[in-house]
C-alpha cells in the first residue's frame, strides 16, 4: 500500500518506478472499498480511473507526462464530469449524466491526473454539517460521531481518510474553508472568479468558487495553479495572469496582519479555539510580523447578508430543476401545474426546499426593497470595510469556525444555529477576496482548530506564503 505524502513526493516514486498509477488507483478503490461506511463517495469511477492510469503510466515511460501525473483527484458531486453521473447530492438529479466536462475537470486532465469519482455533499452545496445530502451523512473520519462540516463534507472526509490524494470542493460561504478546518486539512477559496464556474451546478453565482482541500499547501498552491485562469465559457472568470503558487512558498516575508477585534472577542467562540488564534498571532509577531487588532462592525450582519442574497440566487438557479425542463419528474403529476409541484416538493430536500422559499420570498414584489434590494447595500459596505482594512493590511486573521466539529444532529433542529457556523467564513464570499483554512493545533477533545486567513483579490501567492509560515 503506498502512503501518499505530497504530490511532488508521489511524482518522484513515479518517475523512479516506485509505483505505477495503476497500482495507486487499485489502492485508492480498496481504501475506499474498506472505508465505505464514512460514506464519502456516492461513486467511484472504477474504469475511467483505470483508463486514465493506464495511458498516464505509457506517458510517464515516455517522459512527456504532466504537472498531476498519477494524482487522485476526488471530485465533489456539483462538479461535471463528461459521461458521468453528477447529482449535487439531491434526488432531483438522480440518474443523470453530464454531457460535458467543466473547465477544472479538463484542466485537471489536461495535466495527467486521476479522477477517482464524485464526492458526497450538502444537497446542492446548502448546509454546514453534510446532514442534508439525500444519500445519506458523512461521517468525520478523526472522530466518527461528529460532522465533517459542509457542504464538501465528503471532499475534506475523503482527503482526511487518505481515500484520494487531495479533492476538489465549492465554496459559497465557507463549504471548502469549514470542513477543512473540521478535518485537520487546508482548504483554499480563491478570489472570486479566479477558478472559471463552468461546470459547476450553480447554488449562489456571485458566491461561488471552486478550490483545492489538500493535506498540504505545496499541494493547495499545485492544484490552484492547475485550474485557475481565464475561461471562454465563464465571462466572470478573470483574464489575470496565473502565477507560479509554488515559487513563493519558501519566502520568509515579513507581513502587516490585522485580526478581527470581534471575531476574537465573539460570543460562542470556543476558548480554546480564541487561545490557539491568539498564540499563533503571538508566535508571528515574535518573528518578526506586525500584528494588529482592528474593529469591524459588521460582523452581525454577515451571515442574515449571505442568507439574504444567496437564497434569493438559489431560487433563481434552482428554478430549471421543475420536472419539465431538468431533473426528476413525478409519477404522481396528473397536469402541468401538478408536474411542477409535486416533482420538486417530492424532488428537493428540506433545506433546498427552505432555501428556495426564502430566496422567492425576499425577491417578490412587496419585499424586494426591504430584502433583497437592501442585502446589496450591506455587501458593498462589508466590501468597503473589508478593503478598507486590506488596504492598510496584508492580510485578515479570524479563527475558521467558532469551535471544533460537533456532533451529528447537534444543530440540525435549528436552522438559525446552522447557518451561524458561517459566521466567520462568508465574509470572504460577500466581499470576493481569497481566504484559507490551514491547521491550527488540536483541541483538548483532540479535534483540529482551523485559523482562517483572508487576502486581497488575486494575491493567492501571498496568501500560501503567510499559510506557510503560520504552519512551522
Amino acid at each position: 500500500m503506498y502512503t501518499f505524502s505530497t504530490i511532488q513526493n508521489l511524482q518522484t516514486d513515479l518517475i523512479a518506478g516506485n509505483i505505477t498509477c495503476v497500482q495507486l488507483v487499485e489502492d485508492s478503490i480498496k481504501t475506499i472499498e474498506s472505508k465505505k461506511h464514512l460514506n464519502a463517495f456516492l461513486e467511484v469511477f472504477h474504469i475511467s480511473a483505470m483508463e486514465q492510469a493506464r495511458r498516464v503510466d505509457e506517458k510517464i515511460k515516455l517522459k512527456t507526462q504532466g504537472k498531476l501525473a498519477g494524482v487522485i483527484v476526488g471530485l465533489k458531486d456539483n462538479i461535471c464530469y463528461k459521461g458521468h453521473k453528477v447529482s449535487a447530492s439531491s434526488k432531483i438529479l438522480e440518474g443523470f449524466e453530464s454531457l460535458y466536462s467543466s473547465t477544472v475537470v479538463e484542466r485537471l486532465l489536461n495535466e495527467d491526473a486521476i479522477i477517482i469519482g464524485r464526492l458526497n455533499c450538502d444537497e446542492f452545496a446548502m448546509g454546514s454539517s453534510n446532514e442534508n445530502s439525500a444519500y445519506g451523512k458523512v461521517l468525520n473520519p478523526l472522530n466518527e460521531k461528529t460532522v465533517p462540516g459542509g457542504s464538501s463534507g465528503g471532499t475534506a472526509a475523503a482527503v482526511a481518510a487518505n481515500l484520494c490524494h487531495v479533492a476538489l470542493g465549492s465554496d459559497t460561504g465557507g463549504s471548502i474553508r469549514q470542513p477543512a478546518s473540521f478535518t485537520g486539512t487546508v482548504g483554499l477559496k480563491p478570489t472570486y472568479g479566479r477558478v472559471s464556474r463552468w461546470g459547476l451546478i450553480a447554488y449562489g453565482s456571485s458566491f461561488d468558487q471552486i478550490g483545492p482541500i489538500t493535506k498540504t499547501l505545496d499541494d493547495a498552491a499545485l492544484l490552484l495553479q492547475v485550474t485557475a485562469g481565464a475561461d471562454e465559457f465563464d465571462t466572470t472568470a478573470s483574464q489575470k495572469e496565473v502565477e507560479n503558487y509554488s515559487e513563493g512558498l519558501g519566502q520568509t516575508k515579513k507581513y502587516k496582519i490585522a485580526y478581527l477585534k470581534e471575531c476574537v472577542e465573539a460570543n460562542g467562540l470556543d476558548a480554546e479555539v480564541k487561545q490557539k488564534t491568539l498564540d499563533t498571532l503571538d508566535r508571528l509577531k515574535n518573528d518578526g510580523h506586525t500584528i494588529a487588532s482592528v474593529d469591524f462592525p459588521y460582523l452581525d450582519f454577515l451571515v442574515p447578508t449571505y442568507y439574504v442574497i444567496t437564497t434569493a440566487e438559489a431560487s433563481s438557479n434552482l428554478s430549471r430543476f421543475d420536472g419539465v425542463h431538468f431533473g426528476y419528474r413525478s409519477p404522481n403529476a396528473t397536469d402541468l401545474e401538478s408536474t411542477y409541484k409535486k416533482s420538486r416538493s417530492e424532488g428537493f430536500g428540506k433545506e433546498v426546499k427552505r432555501r428556495i422559499m426564502l430566496g422567492t420570498f425576499v425577491l417578490s414584489a412587496g419585499y424586494y426593497d426591504a430584502y433583497y434590494s437592501k442585502a446589496q447595500k450591506v455587501r458593498n459596505k462589508i466590501r468597503q470595510k473589508t478593503r478598507e482594512i486590506l488596504s492598510e493590511y496584508d492580510f485578515i486573521v479570524t479563527p475558521s469556525t467558532p469551535g471544533t466539529a460537533f456532533e451529528f444532529g447537534k444543530n440540525s433542529a435549528d436552522p438559525i444555529k446552522m447557518y451561524l457556523e458561517d459566521i466567520f467564513t462568508v465574509q470572504a464570499n460577500i466581499v470576493g477576496c481569497p481566504a484559507i483554512s490551514v491547521p491550527n493545533g488540536l483541541h483538548s477533545n483532540g479535534l483540529p482548530i482551523g485559523i482562517q486567513i483572508m487576502g486581497r483579490d488575486f494575491e493567492e501567492a501571498d496568501l500560501f506564503n503567510i499559510a506557510k509560515q503560520m504552519m512551522h
